[in-house]
């Protein structure tokens, strides 16, 4: 039956889920579970490993406006593969890493890639889907960050376990060459707009689904994205996106190192417990982008805020086993609630021509809330 026929909207969908994947569950998220190994191997102290989370996100920041204009000016399928090729090498050759200069040259190059592909695939659901179910698309996509999470929580402690001190070698290996294998997949498979595949967006046929411009009716001039920077609620979601960035961050990178090296919890404990949390954020954006679809954006990250703010608070100040798991599973389940929305809400403002645009000028705040929120954190716990 014609009617049944699947759009392709929804594989676009998919490859943005195999993107934050590759992107963020292996590239950045596995870096937790990585960072305590890595550190008895490379024997930094913690101020060093928050350099390295900041080179990260540094590099992150670079990438964050640049790919999204780059993405808005020549789509997203080359931008999102080229990053996700520059990631894997990255990765791989992380794995190499004598010295600190290297492993911050490598975790920086990583960080360009990472923001490179991030940016245009959450961009995915504004152009592929009507405003009215935008926030559950780019939940779906955010998912991956997640399910990367959760996969990396479960693979990275046996690799650890079973090639001992250069374990955290064989780690960074294995993940880039899965990151590499991804990159082929999205590229495959892919569109930049509806229009290539002759399609209008998803939704568009509903009540309320009205077509936006086609999004590659004519290019973007520099005049547009001039304009882009008058949008004064895109100034006020880049101040909200900051606070998200700095404090998420932080809770994050040291979650798995706090376990081990302080409260005295096994690596194995850690990497258990940072699983659970990954499986727990696999659909949290779904849930936050429904929510902020039916509620409104403003209403949903609220909500949303409040829980994460919780979620600090218990694991700083409820020291036992039960306060640190239930931080994990709040902070699990609202975990990539806020780039859901930001993602949603940038697509809103300025359209779907510019949505990659809009969200790399906002991720530009988040991306200065990441790149100092490790720096703060590791200057915190030195102390």
């Amino acid at each position: 039956m014609r009617g049944a026929k699947l759009h392709y909207g929804w594989i676009v969908i998919l490859m943005g889920l195999f993107t934050t994947i590759a992107a963020h569950g292996f590239g950045r998220m596995a870096y937790t579970i990585i960072l305590p190994a890595m550190k008895d191997g490379l024997k930094f102290d913690y101020t060093q490993l928050g350099l390295l989370g900041t080179g990260n996100f540094i590099g992150y920041l670079t990438m964050a406006i640049i790919g999204g204009f780059l993405a808005a000016r020549f789509g997203m399928r080359i931008v999102i593969t080229v990053a996700l090729v520059l990631m894997g090498c990255t990765m791989i050759l992380t794995g190499f890493a004598q010295s600190f200069g290297f492993a911050f040259a490598m975790r920086l190059l990583t960080g360009i890639g990472n923001g490179a592909a991030y940016v245009p695939a959450m961009a995915l659901g504004s152009v592929w889907f009507v405003t009215r179910r935008r926030g559950f698309a780019t939940g779906v996509v955010s998912g991956g960050i997640g399910m990367g999470t959760l996969i990396s929580g479960m693979v990275v402690p046996p690799i650890l376990t079973a090639y001992g001190t250069d374990g955290w070698r064989f780690s960074w290996y294995i993940l880039g060459s899965a990151v590499l294998l991804l990159s082929g997949v999205v590229f495959l498979f892919v569109r930049s707009h509806p229009e290539e595949k002759g399609l209008l967006p998803i939704g568009t046929d509903e009540k309320g689904g009205i077509p936006p411009v086609p999004s590659n009716a004519y290019p973007i001039s520099s005049f547009e994205w001039i304009k882009l920077y008058r949008v004064g609620p895109i100034w006020y979601l880049g101040t909200v996106y900051f606070f998200y960035g700095l404090s998420y961050i932080i809770y994050m990178i040291f979650f798995a190192a706090y376990l081990v090296k302080e409260m005295g919890f096994t690596q194995e404990w850690a990497g258990r417990l940072w699983a659970m949390v990954g499986g727990l954020s696999v659909f949290c954006g779904v849930i936050w982008g429904s929510i902020s679809d039916r509620l409104g954006r403003n209403r949903g990250a609220a909500l949303a805020y409040l829980i994460l703010g919780l979620s600090y608070i218990i694991y700083g100040v409820l020291k036992i086993k039960f306060g640190f798991y239930l931080s994990a599973v709040m902070f699990g389940l609202t975990a990539w609630s806020i780039p859901t929305i930001m993602a949603a809400a940038a697509g809103d403002y300025v359209g779907p021509r510019l949505a990659p645009a809009g969200l790399g000028f906002i991720t530009v705040f988040f991306g200065i809330g990441q790149a100092l929120g490790p720096l703060l954190g590791g200057g915190i716990w030195q102390t």
